[in-house]
């Protein structure tokens, strides 16, 4: 299973209208979204394929990002959780709240999706996988990824072009 990530949208809704778009070309079954989304908008740019959101510190309307998330069949994991997509165990926060990243990591997951840096990483720490996608606001070059779950290969793409970053 091929998913995408991204992060760090903030209200980019054009840009991520177009990562949405490659992601989906390249064939991702499921879209995580690490946080900051910051607006609606950016919600319905992820519109078409299923998506798993954060919120980060800069999503302060988070009931409209809520409404927003269930209006494209959407699911809204708060400030993180857990989820299991093709067997395995990912943990999706967005990287500033401590008490999550502690909560989450306890769990023992395969993989720990988030954000906040604005700074890509694939790491491996204990027994999981610290992946950040990079951030489409404040990041040079924008970044985004996909995560090919049966082979774990992570492929970094930059904005506008779907080439290894």
């Amino acid at each position: 299973m091929l998913i995408g990530l991204l992060s760090d949208t903030h209200d980019q809704v054009e840009r991520t209208r177009d990562a949405v778009r490659e992601l989906k070309e390249l064939g991702v079954m499921a879209l995580i979204h690490c946080g900051d989304l910051t607006t609606a908008d950016v919600v319905d740019a992820c519109a078409g394929v299923p998506g798993y959101f954060v919120f980060g510190n800069c999503d302060y309307d988070r009931r409209g990002l809520e409404v927003a998330i269930a209006a494209i069949g959407g699911t809204c994991l708060g400030d993180g959780d857990l989820i299991t997509l093709a067997g395995r165990r990912i943990a999706v926060t967005h990287g500033h709240l401590d008490t999550q990243v502690g909560r989450l990591l306890d769990l023992k997951p395969e993989f720990f999706f988030y954000g906040h840096t604005h700074r890509r990483e694939d790491a491996m720490k204990g027994p999981t996988r610290w992946i950040n996608p990079g951030a489409l606001h404040r990041a040079n070059p924008w970044t985004m990824a996909t995560l090919d779950l049966a082979t774990d290969r992570l492929d970094v793409l930059t904005i506008g072009t779907a080439m290894r970053a």
